[in-house]
């Protein structure tokens, strides 16, 4: 997905770092992103939920990337099995299916 996420929307490799740790809540509970994408400074853009192909797209799957968003706050979720990939953006206080894979200067301006 890191190669996909560098060609098809313009992502820099430096800027995506896999299997990120993060921490939550008091009892300082640890979750791993499968991937994120930064943009300048260092501040998240987007998380990346990877799946194995046989897995499907379910809401679980989007609530497990959701989730993970209450620590990073970033406005793209991309979740994906390999085969069918789906991408969210948050505007506001909902989030909707975006009709297209974005580009990193989308994520950017997000």
């Amino acid at each position: 997905m890191i190669g996909v996420l560098g060609q098809v929307s313009g992502v820099p490799r430096h800027q995506m770092m896999s299997e990120v740790e993060l921490h939550f809540g008091e009892a300082d509970k640890v979750w791993r992103a499968d991937i994120l994408v930064y943009g300048i400074g260092g501040v998240p853009l987007a998380v990346v939920e990877c799946k194995r192909p046989e897995v499907a797209l379910t809401p679980a799957v989007l609530e497990q990337a959701l989730r993970y968003n209450l620590v990073l706050g970033v406005k793209c979720l991309v979740i994906s099995n390999g085969t069918e990939t789906r991408v969210f953006v948050r505007s506001e206080d909902a989030w909707a299916g975006a009709d297209h894979f974005l580009t990193y200067e989308e994520m950017l301006q997000l």
